[in-house]
């Protein structure tokens, strides 16, 4: 690991360097990262009912009156199966989207009403300004918006319960003293299996508090999941700039670099 640019390091009486960074929690390419991302996975399993199986550790169980649940994990992939399906749905609300079910602008029968599902949409569009959870699956839905279909409607209506569930959610505003921006990025290669456009998203920290945030599809097809991730960079970097000179606007400079996090690189602008 490389310490960061500006970080000043003392000096023992022989020259040689004696202090290093100390990491405050886990850093993703870590030899321990795997490890902790296991622990935090096996944490909140456990908290809803998930036990270790004694013969596979990778494999987590839920026994109930009606029905056994097995939950297969391998790094990042899960395999999930029972009986009944009430708690397979009851866990895929906790994500506003189902990423594994692919929506699909002509298939499907057209709904009678589609004036229900523009308003139902547009509403979810407007709990973005401080729902940035839900920016993803708002901007997926809004695709859909001049011929909307069954299908469509149903994903909708997922975000609703996913929305029962987290009501209190919001976003946060830190009275801490601290005016450093931080941004983190990521790109979705080819997400639209339609038009084969990637989405870009961001979200810019300011001290301790989200203070930009955004998911959109990228205008121009990416030939690589590499060009994909420069357009993302760009657009986060200039959505810092801005910021930059906003707030210099309101008497606060920024003069130092600001980290742009991106996977398990880290980008300076």
């Amino acid at each position: 690991m490389k310490l960061p640019q500006g970080l000043s390091i003392e000096s023992s009486s022989s020259g040689s360097a004696t202090l290093v960074c100390k990491l405050q929690k886990s850093l993703y390419g870590l030899r321990q990262a795997s490890r902790q991302w296991y622990a935090k996975l096996s944490q909140a399993l456990c908290s809803r009912g998930y036990s270790h199986s004694l013969n596979d550790y990778s494999l987590f169980v839920k026994r109930t009156e009606s029905c056994y649940v097995f939950l297969a994990v391998y790094v990042d992939d899960i395999i999930l199966t029972e009986d009944d399906l009430s708690e397979i749905s009851a866990l895929k609300m906790a994500n506003p989207l189902d990423i594994a079910h692919k929506l699909h602008s002509d298939v499907g029968e057209l709904l009678p009403k589609p004036e229900s599902y523009k308003s139902l949409v547009g509403k979810l569009n407007f709990l973005t300004h401080t729902r940035p959870d839900l920016c993803f699956a708002v901007q997926h839905l809004c695709q859909f918006l001049k011929t909307p279909r069954v299908p469509h409607m149903a994903a909708a209506l997922h975000v609703l319960r996913y929305l029962k569930g987290i009501s209190t959610f919001g976003v946060f505003l830190s009275n801490s003293p601290d005016f450093s921006l931080l941004a983190s990025c990521d790109s979705d290669w080819a997400a639209c299996h339609e038009s084969r456009r990637s989405v870009t998203g961001f979200c810019i920290h300011l001290g301790g508090s989200l203070l930009s945030w955004k998911s959109k599809k990228q205008h121009i097809v990416s030939l690589s999941s590499a060009e994909a991730e420069y357009r993302t960079m760009s657009k986060v970097v200039a959505e810092l700039a801005w910021l930059v000179w906003l707030l210099s606007d309101l008497g606060l400079s920024i003069d130092a670099p600001i980290p742009v996090l991106y996977e398990a690189r880290l980008l300076f602008a």
